[in-house]
């Protein structure tokens, strides 16, 4: 065999041999090291392996205001830096690594002894007692034997990029207050716009429930009429509710009263709430009780407002003649699952992805459905307020199944009724022979006029009226009624600071003040209860709410043992 010729490196070219020379010449003359040295916009800190400082460069000088003569061989790095942040730097070390790291040049050249750098933010002290911010570059200097021989501190001057940095910052803090400042502005605006509209349509909706049931009898044709205005007006109730309900939630002012709901209990209620709109749409309904005792989570009101717009949902968007299922289960998660089944047309995939997007009514919108498009984006906030989740599940042709999951607690035990029996609801009592007072305060003249009707279809009631605060305080002290209704706005003193006049009147003290008022945002209800108001309603009133509330005061009245006249 003939032998194989040991490989050998390949003759430098012209272009290698020309770099070599360079590279040679460079550190020849040392023009390298002398850029490094002499640089004045870096400072280059040179120290032994204890952290005693060695070299110290031009810029170093400039920038600290020490010269070399006064800092090598007497100083470490650390001790012209900020000793709060030697001790912080030292304390973190020593958390992360799970060892003692002391404060001063141990700090500094750590990570830079096991690494090959390290890069970080610190603040640097001048001759003169001044400060300012740093980037400095930490690397360890090894001989032959990779033995650290020294540091090298490599740093230039953060002044400039960290002012424009806090000049960011104060501009989004700028922003940030702008932001919740319109915030606060919406939800005022928001606040009063639901009083301008509910203020006329109070009047538009008490008029025609008046219509509705007057004597004698409309002809058929006006009772269509008066329909079409009641199912317009509380239609558009239910949209001021709705936005303001978004409002609200994304404002962040949605407050939330969580506490154990039964769920048998709920469902019944939600049950028999839209039990007549699956009639009038001819939908099945299916609602058994839960197989468990099921007890979650929630705030009951809010947690009710989502399952009504889900059972409404699944009604409105069925077949002709469809069916509506119920299901409660516990998931393998150790949550509830309350499921919303529907025999609707389905939705495909495009569909469910924007199903949960403000104002987007998926195209319904040409079949004819009211809405609003908010239903479901409003029932996802509260679900999530409620640490809970929702989504959907759904098959063209089939159907769809909404789902519902929230945490769950103990089972509530309800007592029972002594004796087995089931306690009666408690019922107005009867109106004694005499008239009974009823005073309205209020300022606008077609609420007072509506209430005044309600009112004279009762032999029993009188009514006296006041057009603004001073005025219904005047007249409560004098006539002493047997129940007060109080609008909140009121020109001269609010319906609040009214009704904490009359509380602190011996005389006045014992009548039940029943709010009338078109501030119905969560927040103003809450304030009104807090006021001591005897019930607070909202415009506009449901006449059978308002008569029933009405009969509550009155016999609550007669129940109080009032001063003598």
């Amino acid at each position: 065999m003939t032998a194989t010729a040991p490989l050998r490196a390949p003759p430098p070219t012209k272009r290698t041999s020309r770099a070599s020379a360079r590279k040679k010449a460079l550190l020849k003359t040392g023009a390298l090291q002398n850029a490094i040295l002499n640089s004045a916009n870096f400072s280059s800190i040179a120290t032994d392996e204890k952290g005693v400082i060695q070299l110290f460069n031009v810029g170093a000088e400039r920038m600290l205001g020490y010269s070399a003569e006064e800092v090598v061989d007497r100083i470490t790095p650390a001790d012209i830096s900020d000793p709060q942040e030697m001790i912080a730097h030292a304390a973190a070390l020593s958390a992360e690594l799970g060892t003692t790291i002391a404060p001063g040049f141990e700090a500094l050249v750590y990570k830079a002894s096991r690494t090959i750098e390290d890069i970080y933010e610190l603040t640097y002290i001048r001759k003169d007692g001044t400060r300012f911010p740093a980037v400095v570059s930490v690397t360890a200097l090894r001989d032959g034997d990779m033995a650290i021989i020294g540091y090298l501190l490599i740093g230039t001057d953060n002044s400039a990029r960290k002012h424009e940095r806090n000049k960011v910052e104060a501009i989004l803090t700028d922003a940030r207050a702008l932001a919740e400042k319109a915030n606060v502005a919406k939800s005022e605006f928001l606040s009063s716009m639901s009083h301008e509209l509910r203020s006329p349509l109070n009047a538009i909706l008490g008029f025609a429930q008046l219509m509705e049931s007057d004597t004698p009898a409309p002809t058929p044709a006006q009772a269509e009429s008066i329909i079409q205005i009641l199912n317009a007006g509380w239609y558009l109730l239910e949209l001021i509710n709705e936005i303001l309900d978004l409002a609200t939630i994304e404002s962040g002012k949605l407050t939330m009263s969580v506490e154990p709901v039964p769920l048998n209990e709920l469902l019944l209620e939600c049950h028999s709430m839209i039990e007549p709109l699956a009639q009038r749409r001819g939908i099945r309904m299916s609602v058994p009780h839960c197989d468990a005792p099921y007890c979650v989570n929630a705030d009951r009101t809010r947690i009710k407002q989502v399952l009504i717009n889900l059972l409404s949902n699944a009604i409105k968007y069925n077949r002709p003649g469809g069916s509506v299922a119920v299901h409660c289960t516990a998931n393998a998660s150790g949550r509830v699952r309350i499921t919303v089944t529907d025999t609707g047309a389905g939705l495909p995939a495009e569909k469910l992805a924007q199903l949960f997007q403000p104002f987007n009514r998926l195209g319904q919108e040409v079949n004819g459905e009211e809405g609003t498009g908010i239903g479901l984006v409003v029932s996802k906030r509260l679900v999530e307020l409620m640490d809970g989740t929702i989504g959907v599940e759904s098959t063209i042709g089939t159907g769809s199944a909404f789902w519902v999951e929230l945490l769950p607690t103990a089972p509530l035990a309800l007592p029972a009724a002594a004796g087995g029996e089931t306690a009666a609801p408690e019922s107005a009592a009867a109106a004694p022979a005499g008239v009974r007072t009823i005073l309205y305060v209020e300022d606008n003249t077609a609420n007072l006029q509506l209430v005044e009707r309600l009112i004279g279809r009762r032999n029993d009631l009188r009514m006296l009226s006041a057009v603004d605060g001073n005025r219904g305080v005047e007249l409560a002290r004098t006539s002493l009624p047997d129940v007060i209704l109080m609008d909140i706005n009121l020109p001269g003193i609010s319906g609040i600071e009214a009704l904490k006049i009359l509380r602190n009147d011996q005389a006045t003290a014992h009548i039940p003040v029943v709010a009338l008022s078109a501030n119905a945002m969560a927040s103003d209800i809450a304030k009104g209860k807090d006021a001591g108001f005897f019930r607070y309603l909202t415009k506009p009133i449901k006449v059978s709410d308002f008569m029933h509330a009405l009969n509550e005061a009155l016999a609550f009245a007669e129940s109080t043992d009032a001063p003598a006249q």
